[in-house]
């Protein structure tokens, strides 16, 4: 089978990235044959086993582009949300200019299969389904339902619920990562989780007394904020444990300020992401997922495979996850999260450890590609 994977970045480290190329990996080695079509610059630094395509939108004439927003904003605003003005959103939101560019892109490769990772690029596939007659388009969607239509979601916005979820209902398949989203839309997407990204080099010892978070410092989304002020807390009754937060982003600055308004510079630890995560994993006692929401906590797995214990937010997906495996606490709540820091340091580490292998075979790669094949073939 020839198949594509559209994505908005490849280059960038980042968990949607690492489950894509592994999925790919996987697929490949499976006997198929991958492309990547990308929003990203070329990079002829960047050595990969797949047929990479870089792709530009372009422009849209000035009058078009002012009417194309008129319209869209009516639909947010005012229109009623019918499959009908969802049509016309549609092509308003994503202009023909584009829109035929990125098919004939599509159509070069003679596709049997394309996935759009992420919703707003599976919705924007769904737009070009009649100009892909005979390809099998698959919504590949990587965020959490509420964080995506929520009132206070950062991405879509409530506004465009009922457009997402008609337009994804125009493709072959979709896929979600929980059985907890796939009940809220309003067709009936398929759910694969995230496999295991990574092999552990070697498992924790259990002996390091340093907490771990791992995630992009993007806007409220992880809650390192929260993890900082709860660890100040944690700190007043306690003057051994470390915490490691390992990332890139916005918030960065807003992190580095916490630490030293709490003078916690030989506590807490900013670090740059790196390709091999897995020594901070193995070298830290117990994870901690702050997060006010998640697609799906791909970290939470990368953890227990190490045999890390876990403190994590009570959100849906975790649970759905873990079980009862994790240490949870209510999201958004610093002072049970600081409770929570301090429960952790009196687990009994090897019991607590030794029941995460069980958990993570769930999310092997073998168990996840066989999903994946059932639904492109």
């Amino acid at each position: 089978m020839r198949l594509a994977f559209l994505v908005d970045s490849l280059y960038t480290f980042g968990g949607v990235q690492r489950v894509t190329q592994v999925i790919a990996t996987a697929l490949m080695h499976a006997g198929h044959d991958i492309t990547i079509v990308t929003l990203d610059a070329a990079d002829a630094s960047h050595e990969s086993p797949f047929t990479i395509v870089p792709f530009a939108y372009p422009g849209t004439p000035h009058r078009k582009w002012q009417l194309c927003k008129c319209f869209s904003a009516l639909y947010r605003k005012v229109l009623p949300h019918t499959r009908f003005t969802s049509r016309l959103y549609a092509h308003s939101s994503f202009p023909s200019e584009k829109r035929l560019a990125l098919a004939h892109t599509l159509q070069q490769g003679h596709h049997d299969a394309i996935v759009g990772v992420h919703a707003p690029l599976a919705v924007r596939l769904a737009a070009c389904r009649p100009l892909l007659p005979g390809v099998r388009l698959i919504g590949w969607v990587h965020n959490s339902y509420e964080a995506l239509f929520g009132k206070d979601s950062l991405y879509i916005g409530p506004e465009l619920r009922h457009h997402y979820d008609y337009q994804l209902s125009l493709l072959d398949a979709t896929v979600v990562l929980s059985h907890f989203d796939a009940q809220r839309y309003t067709f009936s997407p398929r759910v694969i989780y995230n496999p295991l990204t990574l092999e552990p080099a070697r498992q924790s010892a259990g002996t390091s007394h340093k907490f771990l978070a791992v995630g992009r410092f993007s806007r409220r989304h992880k809650g390192f904020d929260l993890l900082i002020r709860a660890f100040h807390i944690f700190a007043q009754t306690d003057s051994t444990w470390t915490l490691d937060i390992v990332g890139e982003g916005e918030e960065e600055a807003l992190y580095r300020q916490l630490i030293s308004e709490y003078h916690l510079e030989q506590r807490v630890h900013l670090h740059p992401f790196t390709p091999d995560i897995s020594q901070y994993y193995a070298d830290a006692q117990v994870y901690v997922l702050s997060s006010r929401w998640e697609g799906f906590g791909l970290v939470l797995v990368e953890a227990m495979a190490h045999g890390l214990p876990v403190v994590s937010s009570d959100l849906p997906t975790s649970r759905e996850i873990m079980g009862d495996y994790a240490l949870y606490f209510p999201v958004d709540d610093v002072l049970a999260l600081a409770s929570q820091l301090q429960a952790a340091t009196r687990l009994d580490w090897p019991s607590k450890s030794a029941a995460a292998p069980a958990i993570v075979r769930r999310f092997s790669i073998d168990t996840i590609l066989r999903h994946w094949q059932e639904i492109l073939e």
